[in-house]
């Protein structure tokens, strides 16, 4: 059993902690040792809430790694506080599993890419949303060829959501902390790297959130595969999903998903005619159950990971890509030019 330490116990960390705590999958292959928090309350009331009588509490994160000596570091702190917290757990020779976005730049996550491998350690980050069934649908029927040669995808993220605290007095917000989860569930569904985005950010009139609560993004992505994203944070009236309303299209089809549970494709089917005749494509159910269950399932791969030495599929050293999106947006909406996005190279 790996021994873990939770830092940050904020309400993201209830998420983490009723996972390991409760998924069959999870239960017996982690101890939870220490919780810390700058707010010493706030993890003696985590502790209470869980039931976490053996965990060891405190605010001295370098202190409680002296002394506990876990194998993975659970990393639920603000942005601006990652990079600080993932070189002490990887200094302290410890695995770690951060909430996104993976640094507060793409300076610091290429810093902390640096330090993973010099530790010999995994640091990976929590893209939930690409474990959940609709995504991986999406994913497979891209795979399999069934819409033909993929052309373009378009995401609309619309909602209207009062969350207080930090994120409202956030510069580009919603691209910096939501939209990344969209950018990242394109880059994945496509298979496909992105090169070049052009990005216009606005904060509406009304808004409560201080800067950058709306953004409208074109990323040129390799292959010719274009990808489209309107999202707000201050789009009142007609929520969409969190996870976006999506249109996938190919070469001989188009699929739609609301984000929810509604999910349709139909392909070219003829010939003749001004608007070709269509079949109805068939989307079975993803194939792996165990990869769509959000938080669950990146723990397990991650553990799994840990466990094995292999490399999880939202390991810094790729996630990186997807904040490159992130921040090739915000340099062009502040430059209201096309910006190149500097490729990566797998570790």
């Amino acid at each position: 059993m790996k021994r873990a330490i939770l830092v940050g116990c904020g309400a993201m960390a209830k998420g983490w902690i009723e996972a390991l705590t409760t998924a069959p999958e999870l239960l017996g292959r982690v101890e939870l040792v220490g919780l810390c928090d700058v707010d010493l309350a706030a993890a003696e009331r985590m502790r209470a809430a869980f039931q976490l009588d053996t965990a060891q509490v405190g605010t001295d994160l370098p202190a409680m790694l002296a002394t506990l000596k876990p194998d993975i570091l659970l990393d639920v702190v603000i942005p601006a506080a990652r990079h600080s917290v993932v070189t002490t757990g990887l200094a302290h020779g410890c695995h770690v599993l951060s909430e996104k976005p993976m640094a507060a730049s793409l300076t610091e996550a290429e810093d902390l890419v640096a330090k993973a491998r010099a530790a010999n350690r995994i640091h990976a980050v929590t893209q939930n949303r690409r474990y959940v069934p609709g995504i991986r649908r999406i994913r497979e029927a891209i795979t399999s060829g069934v819409l033909g040669q993929l052309t373009e995808l378009h995401a609309d993220f619309f909602v209207g959501a009062h969350f207080g605290g930090f994120r409202e007095q956030m510069d580009h917000v919603l691209l910096l902390d939501m939209a990344i989860h969209t950018f990242d569930a394109a880059r994945f569904m496509a298979g496909q790297q992105p090169l070049a985005v052009y990005c216009h950010e606005t904060n509406p009139p009304g808004s409560w959130w201080q800067a950058g609560a709306s953004a409208r993004a074109i990323f040129e992505m390799s292959n010719e595969v274009i990808f489209c994203y309107r999202g707000s944070w201050t789009a009142e009236g007609a929520n969409t999903s969190w996870e976006s309303a999506w249109r996938v299209v190919g070469s001989e089809g188009t699929l739609l998903w609301d984000g929810l549970e509604t999910m349709t494709a139909h392909r070219v089917s003829g010939t003749e005619g001004f608007f070709r005749p269509l079949t109805p494509i068939e989307l079975p159910e993803p194939a792996h159950f165990e990869d769509t269950l959000g938080h669950r399932s990146v723990l397990r791969r991650f553990l799994t990971a840990v466990e094995t030495g292999t490399a999880p599929e939202t390991e810094g050293a790729d996630n990186i890509r997807s904040l490159a999106m992130v921040f090739g947006a915000i340099h062009s909406a502040e430059t209201g030019q096309r910006q190149p996005i500097a490729q990566r190279s797998q570790p």
